[in-house]
């Protein structure tokens, strides 16, 4: 798929997953085991709360509905696969691998996806509260429709990432590294920390004039009225 501009700005746009499944088989309703292969298999309203999949491989799956609370997911591989309506707090993805992904109307608090790689992911729809993505790398993702309260970017490099009509409230953004990063998308665009970090992003220029006081104060500009001086 062909990149695309972004509004003309010169900044490339994100590829979106492309997910195509074949006919799948209905998991068997067993635990998760880390290090584990599942392939071509449709979970479907399972409770995963706690379970260990540390290490596992999800290639071609759909997971419908699921609960994640606790689950354990580090350094788990999840490729060409769909998560719809999954839900779940303190969910661990540290140093997982998500590629060509869709994730829709997800409901996450807590989730960890510390020193993780997204490639090629839409996240569509939900609110997704906590979420550390700290020293991640992000390219082409997509954040879409979507709530998203206070996100970790701590350190983390975005490349060709768009938020398209998102919340986007409390995001860190200390130490990131951004290069074609469409922001323009987010209503309110809420930026808590890490401001001087916006280099390669795009921005409306109402976003802009909202941003003006957290970017005067990163740079020790002092405003004030004229009026209440002579005052």
């Amino acid at each position: 798929m062909a990149r695309r501009a972004v509004g003309g700005t010169g900044a490339r746009g994100a590829r979106r997953p492309e997910v195509r499944l074949p006919a799948l088989k209905r998991h068997d309703g067993g635990g998760l085991e880390p290090d584990g292969d599942y392939d071509g298999l449709e979970f479907r309203d399972a409770d995963l709360s706690g379970q260990d999949a540390g290490g596992a491989r999800f290639m071609d799956c759909r997971l419908t509905g699921c609960v994640l609370d606790g689950t354990r997911l580090s350094r788990a591989r999840v490729l060409d696969s769909v998560l719809a309506g999954i839900r779940g707090v303190g969910t661990n993805l540290v140093e997982a691998n998500l590629r060509d992904v869709e994730i829709t109307d997800a409901r996450l608090g807590g989730t960890q996806l510390h020193g993780a790689v997204l490639e090629r992911v839409l996240v569509r729809g939900g609110k997704i509260d906590f979420l550390n993505l700290r020293s991640a790398r992000l390219r082409d993702v997509v954040f879409e429709s979507c709530v998203l309260v206070e996100l970790d970017f701590g350190g983390a490099r975005l490349e060709r990432v768009e938020f398209v009509d998102c919340v986007l409230k409390g995001a860190d953004l200390t130490g990131a590294g951004l290069t074609d990063v469409d922001l323009r998308g987010a209503a309110p665009l809420d930026i808590a920390r890490g401001v001087d970090r916006l280099a390669g992003a795009v921005i409306g220029t109402g976003q802009l004039l909202d941003l003006a006081p957290v970017l005067a104060a990163e740079m020790g500009i002092r405003v004030e009225d004229q009026r209440e001086r002579a005052g």
